[in-house]
This record gives structure tokens, C-alpha cells and sequence, in this order.
């Protein structure tokens, strides 16, 4: 980019593109639609699949199978395969994902705290412009 700075594939822009993305890569796998109820559910113990189907709101099973297998090729998961009939499967969460769940507690307790007043923002927002605007616009 001639500053010193260059792109990785997805837009990010820094001294050090190769890192970026690989934060942007894990932020996305572990803030993913569906991750963070998994991680949820497997930080309070042993979970199996058929839990994690009725527990996770609204996931198809291709779903979840996908999300488990990205979850534990990350490091994120260790499933457990237990040899009867049919097969026991079981999902835990590892050290990290552990420690990752502290951090979810505290941003699910900061989105508590604050919800009422990001509403408020909204609400003024909306006022000043006119109604509600398109989320999904960056501009």
C-alpha cells in the first residue's frame, strides 16, 4: 500500500495483515451465530448432541454438526466417543474455551447493565433521522 501497510483478503488494513486476520478469523468463529450458545452450553459440563439440538434455538442438525466440528478443530470443543449402541457422543468445553466463557459472562453482564441505554440511543437516533435507518449500511 506504500505506507508501510498492507491488506489481507477480507479489507483488514495494518502493519500486519497475516495477525489481523487471524483475530478477525478466531472474533468470527467465536462470536458466529450459533457458537456462542455451544460454548455456552458445553462451559456448564459434558453436553451431548441431541442437548445441544433442543438447547441451541432455531440450528438445523447440518448446522450444529458444521459448528461442533469448526468449534473442535479450533480447540474450542474435545468431543468424546463413547462405544456403545448406538454410539454416546459428548462435547466439552476445553481450557480455553473456558476461559473465553468468563469473558462472554462479562459482556452478556456489560449488555445487561447497558441495554436500556443503547435503546435510548435508538430511540434519539431515530428521532434525529427521520425514523428507523437501515442497520445493515454502514454509511
Amino acid at each position: 500500500m506504500g505506507d508501510g501497510t498492507a491488506a489481507c483478503p477480507d479489507g483488514l488494513v495494518g502493519p500486519d495483515p497475516e495477525r489481523a486476520c487471524t483475530v478477525r478469523e478466531v472474533l468470527d468463529r467465536v462470536g458466529g451465530k450459533w457458537s456462542i450458545g455451544i460454548l455456552v452450553a458445553a462451559s456448564q459440563g459434558p453436553v451431548r448432541f441431541t442437548e445441544l439440538e433442543r438447547g441451541v434455538q432455531g440450528i438445523s442438525r447440518r448446522m450444529l454438526t458444521l459448528t461442533l466440528r469448526n468449534l473442535e478443530r479450533d480447540g474450542l470443543l474435545r468431543r468424546r466417543v463413547y462405544p456403545t449402541v448406538p454410539p454416546k457422543v459428548e462435547y466439552t468445553a476445553t481450557p480455553i474455551a473456558l476461559e473465553l466463557y468468563e469473558s462472554l459472562v462479562a459482556l452478556t453482564d456489560w449488555a445487561e447493565r447497558h441495554r436500556g441505554a443503547v435503546a435510548a440511543a435508538r430511540t434519539a437516533y431515530d428521532r434525529r433521522h427521520g425514523g428507523v435507518t437501515n442497520t445493515t449500511d454502514p454509511t
